[in-house]
């Protein structure tokens, strides 16, 4: 074993920064040199010490860093995916020895496992944005994750509805006491969270505008006790589901995973649980905060809605909870979007419409429509909130009779003047011997 040792850099407290290197060859052992000489001088040494694991790393970059900066939807669903895909497929490996090789078989476990692309391709994203933190702080070399090209994703394609759909499904949205909530969803193209998280002090109805400030999200419970693993004991479970289970036979996915080793989930259970239930956030743009022209036809149902509100909670007495929400359940509370969407669906059958996502009649909808009545795109991805028009487009899905309309507006364009023939069902035999006549000249 031969070993040599590099120098002449500085630690932070100004310490001289001696590294070690160890091989078989006094060759290799100048390489290793050579190549860690290579990195000082180009400032991208890795910091000295051992490196933390993926899972390690993982849990630094949620908790400190992501948290900052992401939110509290977005940084549930890192957490989600990093807790059952990342540490179970490559969690005990050391960030600075990843290789490519390692993220290629975990994605190719998740698709054989029956994960969409999709899901594999967040993961490979979560996965190098902490990998590109880890290199910005001189923990590892490269972002191997740029090294790996993740599955194809083959975008989903919107089914809005169309003009006729969506007037079918106003009217029988108009048979129940929500309807306003449904003109408000499918005629202005507000999300589920928007709609459920208006309020009145948001509403401007002299200028005929709503100002979409927040939205109403359900967030994952936190423990907020010192020891989450034995808060949740009662709910581990750490061996597998029968192959028989009848509990989880309806669910997609099948039985839950057993619980890992040292647990922490279940913080449902925990007395001094936070963070999680109904809450209330903000948007996730700056552009998505923009006001919105409220339709004038509308207003008098606005008002009206909010007159009928101020009647019910007047007779509900002290059992109104204020939320000063636009929309809510009886007794003053926010809508919960599980309802929502089973009166969605609902109202799909009864309008006769096959079908559909709940996100396909909302903004997909009204984007789709406005671009039938010719509104410029720009137009529409103001009312939208969108900050790029690129996705706009992918929210404006076309119809075939405009597509219809513009190409025979070429065809009058290139041929004027030309008559379009016009179909019959039969043909006398003179007709039929003209036409053989013809084609013989």
């Amino acid at each position: 074993m031969v070993g040599r040792r590099s120098g002449g850099a500085r630690q932070d407290d100004g310490s001289p920064d001696r590294r070690h290197r160890r091989a078989r060859a006094e060759a290799e052992v100048k390489r290793k040199v050579r190549e860690l000489e290579d990195l000082r001088d180009k400032g991208r040494a890795p910091k000295a010490g051992r490196k933390p694991t993926v899972e390690v790393w993982m849990t630094t970059y949620l908790t400190n860093i992501a948290s900052l900066k992401l939110k509290p939807r977005s940084l549930d669903d890192y957490w989600s995916k990093t807790r059952n895909d990342i540490i179970p497929g490559i969690g005990k490996h050391r960030i600075d020895k990843l290789q490519p090789e390692h993220l290629e078989r975990m994605y190719r476990v998740m698709l054989d496992e029956g994960h969409a692309p999709s899901h594999v391709l967040k993961v490979h994203r979560i996965l190098s944005r902490a990998l590109k933190i880890a290199q910005r702080r001189r923990l590892i070399v490269e972002n191997i994750a740029t090294l790996v090209d993740p599955p194809t994703v083959d975008e989903t394609e919107a089914n809005p509805f169309t003009t006729e759909e969506a007037k079918a499904f106003l009217e029988a949205a108009a048979k129940r006491p929500t309807f306003m909530w449904w003109y408000v969803g499918v005629g202005m193209g507000f999300r589920q969270g928007e709609t459920t998280g208006l309020r009145w002090p948001y509403v401007d109805l002299d200028n005929e505008l709503f100002h979409p400030q927040w939205q109403l999200q359900r967030l994952t419970w936190r423990h907020g006790c010192q020891d989450p693993h034995a808060c949740g004991g009662r709910l581990h479970r750490f061996d597998s589901w029968p192959p028989d289970c009848k509990t989880h036979q309806n669910y997609k996915r099948g039985c839950p995973k057993p619980c890992p080793k040292n647990c922490t989930r279940h913080a449902s259970v925990c007395p001094l649980r936070k963070g999680g239930g109904l809450v209330f956030t903000r948007p996730k743009t700056k552009k998505s905060r923009n006001a919105v022209p409220i339709p004038p036809p509308f207003i008098p149902c606005v008002r009206e809605h909010k007159a009928q509100q101020e009647q019910v909670r007047t007779a509900s007495g002290d059992e109104w909870q204020e939320h000063k929400l636009v929309f809510t359940c009886p007794d003053g509370r926010p809508l919960d979007p599980r309802q929502d969407w089973e009166e969605f669906k609902e109202l799909l059958e009864e309008a006769g419409i096959d079908d559909r996502r709940r996100y396909d009649g909302s903004p997909h909808t009204t984007g789709t429509i406005l671009s039938a009545l010719e509104v410029a795109m720009p137009t529409i991805m103001e009312i939208l909130r969108h900050t790029h028009i690129s996705q706009t487009r992918r929210y404006v899905k076309g119809r075939s009779h405009l597509s219809k309309d513009a190409m025979r507006r070429m065809g009058d364009h290139f041929m004027p003047g030309q008559k379009r023939p016009t179909e019959t069902k039969t043909e006398s035999t003179d007709s039929l011997a003209a036409r053989a006549r013809r084609r013989l000249r």
